[in-house]
This record gives structure tokens, C-alpha cells and sequence, in this order.
């Protein structure tokens, strides 16, 4: 069997990031995974919501770094991976949610973040489908979509990487890995980017559901302030209102998180909460024809950072996991840190919030 400089399990968008990362330094990279396809698993349950956040320090380094990152590749994207800058808008329903927009500018504003407050009127000239009566928003004109699957090949294509798909693993060492029919694929460097079947997390059930085509229903990436609240729960199961258009003139509809849940069936019972809850911000939303339905698993982190750092068990092990929902907007910049690690080199942010020990 051949040897490679890396070897990264996982064909998600994190994986393929990070081949598409150490193939550009100069790396003769695999890929392996137990689908038979890129982009299978959690990366075709994400909304792709490229985004900025500022639930901590750390998160919003690293998520403002990945932006960046994706914006600077955005006219080399294939037209299949949708690339979309459309804004985004965090909606609030009352005058207390209001004063969340208003912190959130503040956040923002001082770190350099292009951010503006919509009031109410300016809120419904601005997405004149949602319910009237809302309190106005935070506009955040450079968020942006994508479809992840189709960005994930991309990024393993761009990576040149020797495909081993379908084909699980078994057995990681620090002279590569070892498959399910007994193959050694030798490497000096191995990186586990397995998401929800990594052993450091926690998987979260999430449900999306996606529309026929209604070119200008929707414009802009829609995102409830209580999804702030959903988000930060660590047990409990929740729903939250999260619309975003593709340029399809599809809407792709969440969001919804389950803890402890294993069937990767819908679930009716949350299905209906979460679109119960869109209709509650918009009603117009009944009279569009739903097409598809799935479900993920996103994996979670006890501190709501990814681990992106070398294996404490190993010497040439290093693991990318933990994004839960952030896996696509932060995918770039974690493939950027493992490769800063691997040769050697400085990183554009701190590292160590992303460390074993932080979590």
C-alpha cells in the first residue's frame, strides 16, 4: 500500500477542509470513510449557515476567521455548492429581545463586525413575509449560505486526495490506519474528522425540512433571538425558527435539537414543533409545499468549542471534531489550525481554546 504524508478520516466538509488544507502545503493526502459518499453525514444535515457568532471570545475567532477564509475561496466555488451572500437577520419578536439586537451590535461593532439595527417597519420592508408586529432585527449583511455536500466534494477534489470510500476504519495508530477488511494505509500523519461517531462528543439530533421552488419569498438568512436559548441547552430538546433561501428560490426551514436521541427517523412530534414555531414568524410559510425532510447527528462539546488539537494518546494523531452546529461556517479555519499543528506553523488566532483540556 502506498504511503501518505496524511491520512484523514471522515469525508465530511471538516475532513475534506483539512485534505484540502495539507494538499495545499505540499501533502500527499487519503480520505477514508465508512459512507460511500462525500458529505453523508452530519455535513448533509447542515443548513450551511456560514456565520459569525459571539457566544464567546473564542467562538467568535474562530468563527469570524472561518468567514473570512470562505469569502476569500468564494469565486472558486462550483455553482453546485451555492454559494449565497445573502446577509442574515436575527429577528426580534418583542421589545426584550429587541435589547439582545442591540447588544449584539454592540458585540459586534467593536470588533469590526459590518453589523446594522433594523426597527420594525424597516424589519418588514426587508422580509415582508414575516408576521407584522416585529420589533426590528440585527442585520448582518456579510453572512452567507451554502449547500455543504457539494462544497465538500469540492474541497476534496481541490485536495487531489486518494479516495477510500466505504470503507471504514478500525484501528488508528501512529503510523496511519488500519480498514475494516484488514488494509494498512500507511501515513506519518492521521486526522479524525468523524463528527458525531467521535468519541470526545456528544451527538444532537437535528431535523431540516426544505420547500419547492418560490423565487423571492424569502431573502435573507432568518434566525429567531430564542434560538440563542435552544442553542445553549444542554439537555433539554428544543425548536427554534431558522429559514434561509438557497438560489433555487427553495427555503430550507429549521431548526430542531434532540439530546439522547438514536433513530435517525423523522420524528412527527418534532417536525411539527419546529414548523409550528416557523409559522408562528412566518404564517405565510402554509401555503408552500414542503418537498423533503431529513434528519443529522451534530456532534456537541460540554464548552460549545470544537477539539482541534493533537491526540494526548498519540505522537502524529490529531482529531477535528465537536462543531455541533457550526461545522460547515467553521470548517475552513479548524483545517487551518490542524495544519498549523502538523508543519509546524503559527496560527492566525490562539489554538488553545480548541485544546483537549478546554473540554
Amino acid at each position: 500500500m502506498r504511503s501518505f504524508d496524511a491520512v484523514v478520516v471522515g469525508a465530511g466538509i471538516v475532513g475534506t477542509a483539512c485534505a484540502k488544507e495539507l494538499s495545499e502545503a505540499g501533502l500527499s493526502v487519503a480520505i477514508c470513510d465508512e459512507s460511500p459518499m462525500i458529505g453523508a453525514g452530519a455535513t448533509a444535515a447542515g443548513m450551511g449557515h456560514l456565520a459569525v457568532m459571539d457566544d464567546s471570545e473564542a467562538q467568535f475567532a474562530l468563527t469570524s476567521y472561518s468567514q473570512q477564509l470562505w469569502r476569500d475561496i468564494a469565486d472558486e466555488l462550483p455553482r453546485d455548492a451555492e454559494y449565497l451572500p445573502c446577509g442574515a437577520l436575527w429577528v426580534a419578536a418583542d421589545a426584550q429581545e429587541f435589547t439582545e439586537v442591540e447588544r449584539k451590535h454592540r458585540f459586534y461593532y467593536l470588533r469590526g463586525v459590518p453589523v446594522e439595527i433594523l426597527d420594525s417597519q424597516q424589519l418588514a420592508e426587508a422580509e415582508p413575509n414575516l408576521r407584522p408586529g416585529m420589533a426590528g432585527a440585527l442585520f448582518m449583511p456579510n453572512e452567507s449560505v451554502c449547500y455543504p455536500p457539494c462544497a465538500a466534494r469540492y474541497f476534496a477534489e481541490r485536495s487531489k486526495a486518494k479516495l477510500f470510500l466505504g470503507t471504514p476504519v478500525t484501528t488508528i495508530s501512529d503510523t496511519g490506519v488500519t480498514t475494516q477488511n484488514g488494509a494498512h494505509i500507511p501515513a506519518a500523519t492521521t486526522i479524525v474528522a468523524t463528527g458525531a461517531r467521535s468519541p470526545e462528543v456528544t451527538p444532537r439530533k437535528g431535523h431540516l425540512l426544505i420547500t419547492d421552488r418560490y423565487p423571492g419569498f424569502l431573502s435573507h438568512i432568518l434566525i429567531e433571538l430564542g434560538y440563542l436559548k435552544s442553542a445553549h441547552s444542554t439537555s433539554a430538546d428544543s425548536v427554534a425558527f431558522n429559514a434561509q433561501p438557497r438560489p433555487t428560490g427553495q427555503i430550507l426551514l429549521g431548526s430542531s435539537r434532540q439530546y439522547g436521541a438514536t433513530d435517525p427517523g423523522v420524528d412527527k412530534n418534532m417536525l411539527a414543533n419546529m414548523l409550528r414555531r416557523a409559522l408562528e414568524y412566518m404564517p405565510a410559510l402554509s401555503k408552500l409545499r414542503a418537498i423533503r425532510t431529513w434528519t443529522g447527528f451534530r456532534a456537541a462539546t460540554p464548552n460549545k468549542l470544537p477539539i482541534v488539537d493533537r491526540h494526548p494518546q498519540y505522537k502524529n494523531v490529531y482529531v477535528n471534531t465537536g462543531h455541533e452546529g457550526l461545522g460547515i461556517s467553521t470548517s475552513l479555519a479548524t483545517a487551518r489550525l490542524i495544519a498549523d499543528q502538523v508543519l509546524n506553523r503559527d496560527s492566525a488566532i490562539p489554538r488553545q481554546p480548541y485544546a483537549y483540556m478546554s473540554n
